[in-house]
């Protein structure tokens, strides 16, 4: 029996960079998703139950193109990874869906651990990213990376031009809430899809991904919409380096001015947020002790994340009833354990 966790992400700096190869500063934080893989010698089904779907799922090994459509991303996470036999898997997650914190990435990392993978962690995202694709949804490496790379007490600096990373230590003092706007994300239906088309015509007319541009290079746009879109993407990574320099020296409220002018950016350059989000980032910005907030993921709805003082009544997760909220650290990434029948069976030691 192989299980496998793998947390949820939130972004303190660098949406909508990954595809445009800039820099961003996710943190794994402490909801997670659970997958536990039970084989079955000679079997050729896998079944899937999940506490997120009414019914579970049961994918022919092999043929999984006549698998129901709301197991569509399981059945291409098995395609991948092939497993020699059936089984049965169990999932359960804490991480609620539509929230933009990377629910369905998280599914994916851990449910390809569970059938036991053994990529390496680049390897291993770009399989979740493939899986997701052939469901139905684009999607960029960021999710996968932060949900493998991360470790405990640190945010993850990557750039998506050499997929290299590094970590950055997050002060003790820093504490964050993550509270939903009441509106789910949902990226298939969402204007996720424009906005990378935009920003890869706005690539080609300046000749260069936007990850790696210079606002001197907005004059080669034609039009306003394309100058906004690469904008955002040009000062974000500008933010991200910014960001980091912050809290190596452990200026919380200047991450903090970062965080909320970033959120101006997505929702006026590049137009992903929505009216719910910006009315909770006000709210959030507004609270004593709170530094700086901002929506986190791919927009359309979700969370925003604020960063704040560890006595600010932010932290205080009723007040925003009837919306949900988390108080949330950054933790370790994605791991795998495996559990062998001799130790589920074995009795409790005895005292003599």
């Amino acid at each position: 029996m192989l299980i496998a966790r793998a947390p949820a992400r939130v972004t303190l700096m660098g949406d909508h960079t990954d595809y445009n190869q800039g820099l961003s500063l996710p943190m794994a934080i402490d909801l997670a998703t659970e997958a536990t893989f039970t084989p079955k010698a000679g079997s050729f089904l896998l079944g899937v139950s999940s506490d997120q779907f009414p019914e579970p799922w049961e994918i022919a090994l092999g043929n999984t193109d006549h698998s129901p459509p709301q197991a569509a991303l399981a059945a291409a996470l098995i395609a991948l990874a092939r497993p020699p036999s059936g089984g049965a898997m169990k999932v359960t997650s804490t991480i609620p869906v539509g929230a933009g914190l990377s629910s369905s990435a998280a599914f994916c990392v851990a449910f390809l651990l569970a059938l036991g993978s053994t990529q390496e962690p680049l390897s291993l995202a770009r399989s979740a990213q493939s899986a997701e694709e052939a469901a139905g949804s684009r999607v960029g490496l960021l999710d996968p990376m932060a949900i493998l790379c991360a470790q405990a007490g640190h945010a993850l600096s990557i750039d998506f031009a050499t997929l290299e990373t590094h970590q950055v230590a997050i002060p003790e003092a820093a504490a964050f809430v993550v509270v939903h706007c009441g509106t789910s994300r949902e990226l298939g239906t969402s204007l996720y899809a424009d906005r990378r088309a935009e920003c890869d015509t706005a690539a080609n007319h300046i000749g260069k991904p936007l990850g790696l541009c210079e606002l001197g290079d907005l004059s080669a746009l034609p039009g306003s919409v394309l100058r906004r879109r690469a904008r955002h993407v040009i000062t974000e990574c500008a933010r991200v380096r910014e960001v980091e320099r912050l809290l190596h020296r452990g200026n919380l409220q200047g991450v903090g001015a970062l965080m909320t002018e970033g959120h101006r950016s997505l929702a006026e350059d590049f137009r992903v947020s929505i009216p719910a989000l910006d009315e909770l980032v006000d709210r959030l910005t507004q609270i004593p002790g709170v530094y700086g907030a901002r929506m986190t993921g791919g927009g359309f709805g979700g969370c925003a994340i604020a960063l704040c003082a560890p006595e600010s009544p932010a932290l205080e997760l009723e007040a925003y009833a009837p919306l949900r909220a988390w108080r949330v650290s950054p933790s370790a990434g994605a791991e795998v354990r495996t559990i062998s029948p001799q130790t589920r069976t074995r009795p409790p030691a005895t005292s003599q």
